[in-house]
């Protein structure tokens, strides 16, 4: 394998499917079952998994909600996604521990940089949910933060897209996929691939991000062996 330990970063958005709101039992158990490939091919697998699928804090303080209040309904919304992964991984023998930046007792450990490592070096996932347990800090910096706790090799970006494009591929068919791309470069063309607090945390702790593909079933595992898929965002 390319990468000996990941942290990969899941949009709450992409646990629908083709739902509107909620959790897609079928792209819950496909998430499940790439995690398995992985796990079994020896990688240590962090994940942190967003919430936007039940609730944004943003969108809500759009609408009249307190912005900090909604910010911890959104954090709580990634403890239900991630609580979901964890039994969607342990119904098929895969063994996760749940870590949570808020005090969830008893069902998430707390967030501890040694008890994550711990939990990968004994070959389990460690699913860090409650964002960085502060308000105003998005999943994405939430991201880069736990990554750089853990010393991942890289941060991988699973979403419905296959790489960084210099429009959205969905809205502009005369989009262009990117293959590498520099911090700086992110930065200067303004690509909206995770918030600025994340591209600088990255790029201070020089964490690569590699954005690709995950609703493709087995491209988890193609790019952990060093397929060439995505786009790379690295120093």
């Amino acid at each position: 394998m390319k990468y000996k330990r990941v942290l990969l970063k899941l949009s709450g958005e992409a646990l629908m499917g083709d739902k509107n709101h909620g959790i897609d039992p079928e792209r819950l158990n496909q998430y499940a079952e790439d995690v398995r490939l992985a796990v079994d091919g020896g990688v240590e697998i962090a994940i942190v998994i967003g919430g936007g699928n039940i609730y944004r804090g943003l969108s809500g303080a759009a609408e009249g909600m307190d912005r900090i209040q909604g910010d911890y309904m959104g954090m709580m919304a990634t403890v239900i996604n991630s609580m979901a992964l964890q039994s969607a991984l342990e119904k098929i023998g895969v063994k996760a521990d749940l870590f949570s930046g808020l005090t969830i007792e008893p069902i998430a450990l707390p967030m501890s940089r040694r008890n994550a490592i711990a939990s990968l070096k004994e070959g389990k996932v460690a699913i860090i949910s409650g964002g960085t347990g502060n308000p105003v800090f998005t999943t994405d910096t939430a991201s880069a933060l736990r990554a750089v706790e853990i010393e991942a090799d890289v941060i991988m970006k699973g979403t419905r897209v296959d790489g960084i494009y210099t429009a959205d591929p969905e809205k502009d068919p005369l989009a262009t996929k990117y293959d590498t791309l520099s911090f700086d470069e992110v930065y200067e063309k303004g690509l909206k691939i995770m918030d600025l607090t994340a591209i600088t945390l990255c790029k201070e702790n020089e964490l690569p991000i590699l954005v690709f593909d995950m609703n493709t079933k087995g491209n988890l595992l193609k790019v952990l062996e060093g397929k060439d898929l995505g786009t790379i965002v690295k120093v």
